[in-house]
């Protein structure tokens, strides 16, 4: 039977093996990123240890003063960064996020509408007989916005017209949600919004993977375009760390303020909240530079994979105009196997629902597609021409089926130049280094 020292050792040496495996994997995931030495320092802090109930200046608990103003300095971040007049930073994840825009927004029963989760939408707006957070959490009745399969995008006129048979229903739909896991082109904000607002509905829109794009203004202005109010996490082409927030106006301050708390949070993760902090001012300083950079290695490598036979899904739109791409894999395999797959070559992706796959009998442990992320390679430097190195090694491994001790490797050996982050202030500690403090 292993003692207490024996865990306690064990669980650090797992630690110390991820970051070593990290240091040799292409990472891909499309929600995730490495965040720089500095925001890894503010993580460490004291903070974490700390409460902070309520809005900053009103809190429940005392020992708050530095507190407060890291968190007031947060909210006046962004408010810059995303063009908003109101801002509450304390949502600890996207997911929370969601839970209080449907809680400032909605009622139980009400009707809202978002993307079905194979064309593209999150659990959080999925419905309740699927485990939804809106519709298992929140209690709402989840009608899908219609999707343009060539163009991975709502269709407008379609959506027009399910909004009105709603409300001619009865139904008018409460909120409509904008914003996807799927997210390669600016979504219909400002070509819907007079039809939403017309049946008295909101307009919310969930900018998890695209907060960065948003605020380095390489994506669409949803606060601009109409949208009531904008939920986010902090980690996939934001910053990082992992944590969550939520933008909107003045006049919905008071009712977003009260559904985050007392109604969704108690303290809020302050460490994290110190992180975002960090995080923002080196989107302030490197944001424009840095998403402009994913969105042309994103294009790159959407181009180069589909030059070596992949079928890159919107061709004819150039692949992306995000960090994502979709890749319909079902020539070469399943996405769960080619997943497995590419993990041995060290090369981290993900398995993803394609729209058309439950028609299929498909389903997401093994279905049609891969979905591919450039976030956290750029933020290693990278840039267009280690795009088509990347495609090479995925080739190497899905098509011409080499010997994936040997694709891993040559991937190990193409990680080695790139090891620091970069778009930040500081970077002297490597981006998967492990830090030993004890």
């Amino acid at each position: 039977m292993p003692t207490g020292k024996d865990e306690y050792n064990n669980v650090f040496n797992l630690l110390q093996q991820h970051h070593r495996w990290f240091q040799k994997c292409i990472p891909l995931i499309a929600s995730e990123n490495t965040p720089s030495p500095a925001v890894r320092e503010a993580i460490i802090t004291d903070f974490g240890n700390r409460y902070a109930e309520g809005w900053p200046g009103e809190r429940v608990y005392a020992g708050c003063r530095f507190i407060d103003q890291v968190e007031f300095k947060c909210i006046e971040l962004m408010k810059r960064l995303f063009n908003a007049e109101f801002v509450d930073v304390r949502p600890i994840s996207g997911v929370v996020a969601n839970l209080v825009l449907y809680a400032a927004f909605t009622e139980p029963g009400d009707t809202m509408m978002a993307l079905s989760i194979p064309c593209g939408g999150h659990i959080t707006t999925g419905k309740k007989e699927l485990g939804g957070t809106a519709g298992a959490v929140r209690g709402l009745v989840v009608e899908y916005l219609p999707l343009d399969y060539k163009e991975l995008n709502i269709d407008v006129d379609r959506a027009k017209e399910r909004i009105s048979k709603l409300a001619a229903d009865g139904r008018p739909p409460k909120l409509v949600m904008f914003g996807a896991s799927v997210f390669p082109f600016p979504h219909p904000v400002k070509e819907l919004t007079e039809t939403i607002h017309a049946v008295n509905g909101t307009v919310g829109y969930d900018a998890a993977h695209v907060a960065g794009l948003i605020a380095g203004k390489q994506f669409q202005d949803p606060l601009k375009e109409g949208a009531d109010v904008v939920s986010l996490s902090t980690h996939k082409t934001f910053f990082g760390p992992q944590h969550g927030g939520v933008l909107s106006w003045d006049k919905y301050s008071d009712k977003i303020k009260r559904a985050t708390f007392p109604g969704m949070v108690s303290n809020h993760h302050l460490h994290a909240v110190a992180g975002v902090t960090i995080a923002c001012a080196e989107m302030l300083e490197f944001g424009k530079e840095y998403t402009s950079q994913i969105v042309k290695n994103a294009k790159a490598l959407g181009q180069a994979l589909y030059e070596r036979g992949f079928n890159v899904l919107a061709e004819h739109k150039g692949f992306t105009k995000s960090h994502v791409l979709l890749i319909d894999i079902i020539k070469h395999g399943d996405g769960g196997t080619i997943e497995e797959t590419l993990e041995k070559a060290n090369i981290i992706i993900n398995r993803n629902l394609l729209p058309w796959d439950i028609k299929e009998g498909r389903h997401f442990m093994h279905p049609g597609g891969i979905r591919l992320g450039v976030s956290e390679i750029t933020r290693l430097g990278m840039k267009e021409s280690e795009m088509t190195e990347i495609a090479e090694f995925i080739r190497r491994a899905i098509m011409n089926k080499e010997p994936l001790e040997k694709v891993k490797a040559d991937v190990e050996k193409f990680r080695k130049d790139y090891q620091k982050v970069h778009y930040c202030f500081e970077n002297s500690t490597e981006a998967y280094k492990y830090i030993k403090i004890r």
